[in-house]
C-alpha cells in the first residue's frame, strides 16, 4: 500500500513539473518576497532605518572597502567618519535642522554618499537632483522638494549661476563643493569639511524619523510635465536594499556601477551594499571601452545595467580577452533579446536578472528564471500575496477599458495589458511632493470591485502562454532614450519658447537597432521660416542632451482632439522617414551644431547604424 502511495505522489510531482516546471523556482520566489516582507515589517516596528544597517556593518567590517573610484578607496570606517564631517558642516551653518530637505546637484562620487549619509545622520530628507536639468527645470525640481539649501558640485557652478538669483529670492542657501568660490552668495563645503569633527553623530539628532518618514526625493517624468520629486520612505529604502539579496549576494561581492547616483537605479545599488556589505566600484559615467578593463582591474563579481549599457558593450569592438572576467552576475532592465543573447554568447555564462520597478511605485518584477527577454513571471502565489492586475487599455483614448459595470476589464494571455498593482499597507504609494493632482493621476480606482485602488505603472505589459511577463510600452506622453525617461510636455514647453514656432508636438519614434525611441517634433512655424541654427541653440541651453528632438518635422497645421489634445498616433507611425512624409524633415546634427535636413542619405545612414544618435 505504501509502495503504491509513494508511486502516485511521485506520479503527480511529475505531472505537475511537466505542466508548470518553474512551480520550484515560483514558489521559492515568492518564499523570498515574504521574508523580505517580514523582515521589513520587523524592522518597521523597531524603528531600525538603512543608516542603523550601515552603523551595523562599520561595527562588523569596518576595514572593508564600500567605495573605489579611480585609484581612491574608502572603507565602510571611512565613510562612517567622512558622513560625520559633513553632517557637522550642516549642523554648524545653522540652516540645516531635522527634518529639512537638503537638495544634491553633483555626478556619481564618493562625496554623493558621504553628504547623503551624513543628512540621514541629522534627520534630513535628501533630494537627488538629475545633474542634466537646467534653467526653468532645475528651478522647478528644487522648488518642488521644498529643499532650503543646495549642494553642487564645482563643475555645475555655470548651472547654479544662471538660477542663483531666483534660489537668492527664495533664501536658499548654496554650497558649492569646493575650497574657494568667487561667486558671490555661494559657500565653499570642503574646506569646512576637513576641519569639522568626524566623531560619531548623537542619534537624538534624528529622533523623530521613523520608517514611514520620506529619506530621500528621486525625480521622474512620469507621464506628463516637468519632473515630479517621488517620495521614498525609509521603509521603501529597506525594500530597495534587499533586490540584490534575491540573487544571492554576499559582502564578498563587488558591484561595478556606472548608473547615475540621482536615478533610482544606482540608488538601489548603493542601499543594497550597505544592506549587504559588499564593495561598490564607482565611475563617473559609462565607458565602454573601458567597462570590462574595470571589472578586471577591480574584481568585479557583479554589474548593474540598463539595455543601452548591454548594447554599446557588444558593439565594442571584439577582443581575446572578452570572457577573461570574474562577473557572474548582472542586475538591470531594459535589455532586447537579441542584446541578452550577444551578451551571453561573447561574454560568457554572466547569469542575467531582469527586473522591472518604477521610482515611484510599489510593487516589482524579477526575472528570476533566465527567460531571455522576460522580466518576471506571472505566478497564483505571486497575485496572491502581492496583488497585481494586467487590465486592457485603449491607446487611442489613453484610458483603460470598463465593462458595463464600471470595472476593468483583464487582458487575456498574449494580449497587451496596463499592469495595475493594488495599493495597501503592505504595497503602499507614497505619491509626489507637492504634487497631489499628478499623484491622483496615478491611483486607479474601483479596478476590480467596488472601493479597491491600484497604482498605474503607466506601463504596457505583455503575458505568454507559459506565465512569463514581457515588457511592451509605455502610455501617455513619455518615452525612453538613452536610459532616460523623456517628458514630451517638458520638451514642447521649451521649444515654444521659441516665437518662430507657433504650434509643437513632441513624441518618441524607433530607430533601427536602438534602445527606446528617439524624440521628434512636429512643429508649425510663425512666419513659414524655421530657423534651424536658432532652434539647435535654443535646446542645447535648455534641454539635456537625450531630450533633446533628434528630428523635426515642419507642418501647416497639426491635427487635435475634440477635447484640443494633440493627435501623434500617425505622427509616430510616421517616424522620420522622408518615404512617408511629404513635410520638410530635419535631422540634429551635432558636428555642424544645427538642424540640417533630413535627406534619404541621411536617413538610410542613422538607420544603418552609420550616423550614430
Amino acid at each position: 500500500m505504501l509502495v503504491w502511495i509513494v508511486v502516485a505522489a511521485l506520479l503527480l510531482l511529475l505531472l505537475l513539473f511537466s505542466r508548470h516546471p518553474h512551480f520550484v523556482q515560483d514558489v521559492r520566489h515568492v518564499r523570498r518576497r515574504l521574508k523580505a516582507r517580514r523582515q521589513i515589517e520587523e524592522r518597521f516596528k523597531r524603528n531600525y532605518l538603512i543608516l542603523d544597517r550601515f552603523l551595523e556593518v562599520v561595527e562588523t567590517q569596518p576595514h572593508t572597502p564600500f567605495i573605489r573610484f579611480k585609484d581612491e578607496s574608502y572603507t565602510y570606517g571611512d565613510a562612517e567618519e567622512l558622513s560625520s564631517k559633513a553632517a557637522r558642516v550642516f549642523l554648524q551653518s545653522g540652516r540645516v535642522k531635522q527634518g529639512d530637505t537638503v537638495a544634491l546637484f553633483l555626478g556619481n562620487k564618493p562625496i554623493f554618499l558621504f553628504l547623503w549619509l551624513g543628512l540621514l545622520k541629522i534627520g534630513c530628507p535628501v533630494a537627488f537632483l538629475n545633474h542634466n536639468v537646467r534653467s526653468k527645470s532645475l528651478l522647478h525640481c528644487f522648488s518642488r522638494c521644498g529643499a532650503k539649501t543646495l549642494v553642487a558640485d564645482e563643475e555645475l557652478l555655470d548651472a547654479v549661476e544662471e538660477v542663483l538669483p531666483t534660489l537668492l529670492e527664495q533664501q536658499v542657501h548654496v554650497y558649492i563643493l569646493a575650497d574657494r568660490c568667487k561667486t558671490s552668495h555661494v559657500d565653499t563645503f570642503n574646506d569646512k569639511m576637513r576641519r569639522a569633527s568626524g566623531e560619531p553623530v548623537p542619534r537624538e539628532l534624528r529622533s523623530s524619523v521613523t520608517p514611514g518618514s520620506t529619506a530621500v526625493y528621486i525625480y521622474t517624468s512620469g507621464t506628463t510635465g516637468l519632473p515630479k520629486a517621488a517620495a521614498i520612505t525609509h521603509a521603501k529604502v529597506q525594500g530597495l536594499s534587499l533586490l540584490f539579496s534575491f540573487i544571492g549576494v554576499t559582502s564578498k561581492d563587488v558591484l561595478y556601477l556606472t548608473l547615475p547616483l540621482y536615478h533610482s537605479a544606482g540608488f538601489l545599488g548603493c542601499t543594497s551594499a550597505i544592506e549587504s556589505g559588499f564593495t561598490i566600484v564607482l565611475r563617473s559615467k559609462f565607458s565602454a571601452s573601458q567597462f570590462w578593463d574595470d571589472c578586471r582591474k577591480y574584481n568585479v563579481t557583479i554589474i548593474q545595467y540598463i539595455g543601452e549599457i548591454m548594447r554599446y558593450l557588444c558593439n565594442t569592438p571584439q577582443k581575446f580577452n572578452d570572457q577573461s572576467h570574474r562577473v557572474r552576475f548582472a542586475l538591470g532592465n531594459g535589455m532586447r533579446p537579441e542584446v541578452w543573447r550577444e551578451f551571453l554568447s561573447r561574454f560568457g555564462n554572466i547569469q542575467i536578472a531582469e527586473f522591472y520597478g518604477a521610482t515611484e511605485g510599489n510593487f516589482f518584477l524579477l526575472n528570476y528564471s533566465g527567460k531571455i527577454g522576460a522580466v518576471g513571471r506571472d505566478f497564483y502565489l505571486h497575485r496572491r500575496y502581492f496583488p497585481y492586475s494586467l487590465i486592457k487599455y485603449d491607446v487611442d483614448q489613453d484610458k483603460p477599458l470598463r465593462d458595463s459595470a464600471g470595472f476593468c476589464i483583464r487582458a487575456t494571455r498574449g494580449e497587451p495589458g496596463l499592469l495595475v498593482c493594488e495599493i495597501s499597507p503592505a504595497a503602499p504609494f507614497s505619491g509626489y511632493e507637492r504634487d497631489e493632482q499628478q499623484t491622483e493621476k496615478k491611483k486607479l480606482h474601483n479596478v476590480h470591485k467596488k472601493g479597491d485602488l491600484y497604482f498605474n505603472t503607466g506601463d504596457l505589459f505583455t503575458i505568454d502562454s507559459e506565465g512569463f511577463f514581457y515588457f511592451n510600452d509605455r502610455v501617455g506622453d513619455t518615452f525612453r532614450w538613452k536610459g532616460e525617461n523623456v517628458s514630451t510636455a517638458e520638451v514642447a514647453d521649451v521649444l515654444t519658447f521659441l516665437d518662430c514656432i507657433k504650434h509643437v508636438t513632441v513624441y518618441g519614434v524607433h530607430v533601427p537597432d536602438q534602445e527606446g525611441r528617439a524624440g521628434m517634433a512636429a512643429v508649425s512655424v510663425t512666419d513659414g521660416h524655421f530657423d534651424s541654427v536658432r532652434v539647435f541653440k535654443h535646446v542645447e541651453r535648455f534641454l539635456p542632451t537625450y531630450a533633446r528632438p533628434r528630428f523635426i518635422r515642419i507642418k501647416a497645421s497639426l491635427d487635435v482632439t475634440g477635447t484640443f489634445k494633440y493627435v501623434k498616433m500617425k505622427l509616430v507611425a510616421d517616424g522620420f522617414d522622408p518615404n512617408r512624409i511629404t513635410d520638410p524633415l530635419y535631422f540634429l546634427d551635432e558636428k555642424v551644431r544645427d538642424y540640417v535636413p533630413l535627406t534619404q542619405d541621411i536617413f538610410n545612414a542613422v538607420s544603418s547604424g552609420k550616423i550614430k544618435i
